[in-house]
């Protein structure tokens, strides 16, 4: 990969954006090697830490590609089509935040489950000043996380969140001056729990209100007969009697 580098660990994957020469903005091969690393998470499940190269997360699409695109490029959701796989991964999806996180490259933060940050991020939706929407997820994830008013100033008006907005707005949950190293402490909580249940409640959360509690009783059932439900169970029933 090119784009990419990965590194794979026995319960979690980190994928740095690597082009600081165009402030990690996302192209034609780095959609091709998310789409790449997809197929592998979605074979073998496990968490994906998402970070940015040298200080920046992803400064948005790469406007010298994004320009020659046409119609039937739009029509297409090049990106949108990769965030909407990177939010459905079967384990929790973690942006570890630095720098600019814009355009673009907010979308690809908005698709995953956490967002962590650092006090330098720059979050927002300038598309509307080059012509064009943000149609890669921020019209409608955007509002889900930080509420419709501020959602339509960010998306109408090109507001720049800094790191203490993100932050008081829900776009990040936490600030760090290590973003990574707390990504993996957040991993690491996450690696404890039953990776079947973590995958279940995951699925579940992502339904429909329609379709609760229907789907939420069958997720349930086959969490109810597998080994962790007995094992973890009875460890904690053990921890309890031996107190």
């Amino acid at each position: 990969m090119s784009a990419l580098t990965i590194d794979f660990g026995e319960d979690r994957v980190v994928a740095t954006m690597s082009r600081p020469e165009v402030r990690n903005a996302i192209d034609a091969e780095m959609i091709n090697e998310f789409h790449a690393l997809c197929a592998e998470l979605e074979a073998e499940p496990r968490i994906l830490i998402i970070v940015g190269a040298d200080g920046i997360f992803a400064s948005g699409a790469d406007i010298g590609q994004l320009r020659e695109r046409r119609r039937d490029d739009a029509l297409r959701g090049v990106n949108s089509t990769l965030f909407s796989r990177i939010a459905r991964l079967p384990m929790p999806v973690i942006a570890a935040i630095d720098g600019y996180a814009l355009g673009g490259g907010a979308e690809l933060a908005l698709a995953a489950d956490f967002r962590l940050g650092t006090p330098r991020i720059k979050v927002g939706q300038p598309e509307t000043g080059l012509g064009i929407m943000a149609a890669a997820g921020a019209l409608w994830r955007l509002r889900e996380v930080v509420g419709e008013p501020l959602a339509k100033e960010i998306l109408f008006t090109g507001r720049i969140l800094n790191a203490e907005e993100a932050l008081a707005a829900g776009f990040v949950t936490a600030l760090h001056d290590d973003v990574l190293a707390a990504a993996h402490e957040l991993a690491d909580r996450i690696a404890k729990q039953d990776p079947l249940a973590v995958r279940l409640s995951k699925q579940v959360f992502a339904m429909p209100a329609s379709a609760h509690p229907f789907v939420d009783n069958i997720a349930q059932a086959i969490c109810f007969e597998s080994d962790a439900k007995f094992d973890r169970m009875q460890a904690f029933l053990d921890r309890k009697k031996n107190k």
